[in-house]
């Protein structure tokens, strides 16, 4: 059975949702805030299939929501439900990591329909991954083993520079503001990330993976924004 997160704020609109899908098979868990769905993806770390998102929440956006699970690494499915069709909107939601989206008011039949289509999609690229690694450059995460190499020489990171460098490669050519970073690093344990922390991290981080960290090529400050791996980096 495959398990949904429904982030939804309308309670008329969930019950709904929630008989309709649970009909169709799937185990529906809801969230009706942005910080219910941080809760339950970010610190409960629960595995969903695919998220349904809402865009205009009481405490935040859907948009929010999927920057940071895609800057954790999470590749989950997302579909957008949105009371606009204006292309802006769409394009933000796409943008920021989403795969498909519905504009309200929309026919059940046609979002059971969306989200097979996106399972089974899902489901496909998952049988063609190959082994558990990261590439971009002469950079090589090997996730089972925890070992980062450059090259032929094997770095000796910290398990917040790993954490870190993880984020980047997941999210290659994204930019990664400093807010979905300090969120995406936020340990539930108790190890609180802040932003001076994390700009210490970002420079040791370079200094073991550039040439010239004081020019780097692949991990990229965009001014005013956060930061970018560079993917076409020579």
């Amino acid at each position: 059975m495959n398990r949904l997160l429904l982030l939804e704020d309308d309670i008329s609109l969930v019950d709904g949702l929630v008989y309709m899908l649970e009909r169709e098979g799937y185990r529906t868990d809801v969230a009706r805030t942005v910080r219910e769905a941080q809760t339950a993806l970010l610190e409960k770390n629960i595995a969903y299939d695919l998220l349904l998102l809402d865009v205009t929440l009481p405490d935040g956006t859907g948009y929010e929501v999927c920057e940071q699970v895609r800057a954790a690494g999470n590749q989950a499915p997302i579909l957008f439900l949105t009371a606009s069709d204006e292309e802006l909107n769409i394009i933000r939601g796409l943008d920021s990591g989403g795969d498909d989206y519905l504009t309200k008011p929309f026919r059940m039949g046609e979002l059971c329909s969306r989200i097979r289509a996106l399972l089974r999609r899902s489901n496909t690229q998952k049988e063609k991954e190959p082994e558990n690694v990261l590439r971009s450059g002469p950079i090589q995460i090997r996730l089972a083993e925890n070992r980062v190499w450059k090259g032929e020489e094997l770095l000796s990171l910290t398990a917040m520079e790993y954490r870190l460098l993880c984020l980047f490669l997941r999210n290659k050519g994204r930019v990664l503001t400093r807010e979905v970073l300090l969120n995406a690093l936020w340990d539930s344990g108790g190890s609180f990330v802040d932003d001076n922390t994390l700009s210490v991290h970002i420079r040791r981080l370079r200094e073991k993976i550039e040439e010239e960290p004081s020019r780097p090529v692949y991990l990229l400050t965009v001014r005013g924004f956060g930061y970018q791996w560079k993917e076409d980096a020579v």
